[in-house]
């Protein structure tokens, strides 16, 4: 029983895990940058780079739930979300939940996912 990880820069924690066909990984935006749209944009981004380093990618996705620092963001973050997910082959069961994500508001989206390693059945 092999896991695959890749730690994170944060001791105790890891970006990227792997066991058994599946990857689960966490993503932020690492620049921090200005508002909403630009914090998802890089955050998806970087959640792209994490599955793919893994085997898997956004067709593979199983679960993801967001975390958010405003929920008044809901609405911007869905049409970036909208638009990088794709058809509805690819939509995974997503959760979306206000959170404190403790840096002072300078972290606005936190994204954790579960995706299937490839092959994945339906040839995605």
């Amino acid at each position: 029983m092999t896991i695959e990880r890749e730690p994170a820069d944060i001791a105790g924690r890891s970006l990227t895990t792997a066991h058994n066909g599946v990857v689960y990984a966490v993503a932020y935006d690492p620049a921090a940058a200005d508002g909403i749209v630009a914090q998802t944009q890089n955050a998806l981004a970087f959640l792209d780079d994490r599955l793919a380093g893994f085997g898997a990618s956004k067709a593979g996705l199983l679960q993801v739930t967001i975390y958010l620092h405003d929920m008044a963001n809901k609405g911007e973050m869905d049409r970036v979300w909208t638009a990088w997910i794709g058809p509805q082959d690819n939509w995974p069961q997503r959760a979306c939940v206000g959170a404190d994500l403790g840096d002072r508001g300078t972290t606005l989206i936190e994204i954790v996912a579960i995706a299937a390693q490839f092959p994945i059945e339906n040839g995605a």
